[in-house]
């Protein structure tokens, strides 16, 4: 049996708002896993809802950006859940701090399960998002799974391609893979000597050093300044050194072209990783027959976090539209 420890205060990076219930809600994946998500839904309403379901950053934990989603979706109608992905957070799954890719579109599909569901939802209306690597993984939901009828990729990372090329495919050789695997394997030898799993560290502290790239001076000013969280993985010690295996091996996002439902990415201009996003969108309708419901939105002058938390910056409108547009 797990043993959750599930916080019924409201600990959020976020202001609650009056407009909005909110309640913690669990339930399983097809692994076991027990799930932890808020639940949102406004306060007034009436009929069924439509559900959107929310989770990233990549290494976040629901009470930072997916849950400032999540909250403002419902204060604009519908209901929705931001979930802690397996082994992260106040979900289940041992050993901690792991990630796959295969368990993290199942925990999509499970939170899409929950919500079909709730007599409350109408299961002809449930769309996704999902932001930083969980774009990524929510692309790769919507290529699996044919309940979707829309599916937003905001400030997106494909996760596999960082984890097999690095950062602006610098590594993106032979070379590079074969020493990164030496180095995975020879940690997974001390972890299974010392009986732990060794942490690759979060975000660096404040203030970072002035000569540290600007994304990771972003990343710190979110994680470690205004939206840190005890939970989360980046605000702290950061992912196992070795959770990366499985992402090392896998290439998301292969049959995005034949993704029938509707998808809108969304990007920063002046993001480090925009160049994930406009490949991901071209890849997506290259040899497509369903091009007509995709969309590339690419932000003026925005970086790469102010897609996580800037209100005057996310497209919030435009994602209300896109939903309800798709969702008739």
């Amino acid at each position: 049996m797990e043993n959750l420890k599930i916080t019924q205060e409201w600990d959020k990076v976020f202001e609650k708002r009056e407009n909005v219930k909110h309640k913690k809600v669990t339930f399983k994946n097809h692994f076991g896993i027990t799930l932890v998500a808020d639940m949102y839904a406004p306060k007034n309403y009436s009929g069924k809802l439509a559900a959107v379901i929310v989770s990233g950053p990549f290494g976040a934990v629901k009470e930072q950006a997916s849950g400032l989603y999540a909250e403002e979706m419902a204060s604009r109608g519908f209901m929705s859940l931001a979930f802690d992905p397996s082994f992260t957070g106040e979900s289940g799954g041992e050993p901690r701090y792991m990630n796959s890719p295969d368990i993290n579109v199942e925990d999509y599909q499970a939170a899409i399960d929950y919500a079909s569901n709730l007599d409350f939802v109408d299961p002809e209306k449930i769309g996704i998002i999902g932001i930083c690597g969980w774009g990524g993984m929510a692309l790769q939901t919507a290529c699996i799974d044919t309940r979707i009828k829309a599916t937003v990729s905001s400030t997106m990372y494909d996760m596999s391609r960082i984890a097999g090329n690095g950062y602006f495919d610098e590594g993106d050789n032979e070379e590079a893979r074969y020493e990164a695997r030496v180095n995975i394997n020879k940690q997974r030898t001390e972890d299974f000597k010392n009986g732990s799993y060794k942490l690759g560290g979060g975000c660096l502290d404040l203030p970072v050093p002035v000569d540290a790239p600007f994304f990771v001076k972003d990343y710190s000013e979110y994680y470690k300044g205004r939206a840190y969280h005890k939970r989360s993985l980046n605000s702290n010690g950061g992912w196992n050194i070795t959770a990366n295996t499985s992402l090392m091996n896998t290439r998301l996002l292969h049959y995005s072209n034949e993704i029938r439902s509707a998808v809108l990415i969304i990007h920063g201009e002046k993001a480090h990783s925009c160049y994930m996003s406009k490949d991901a969108y071209k890849n997506m309708i290259d040899n497509s027959k369903y091009k007509d419901n995709k969309e590339l939105l690419i932000i003026p002058n925005a970086v790469h976090t102010d897609l996580y938390d800037n209100k005057e910056v996310i497209p919030f409108d435009k994602i209300e539209i896109f939903f309800k547009e798709n969702f008739k």
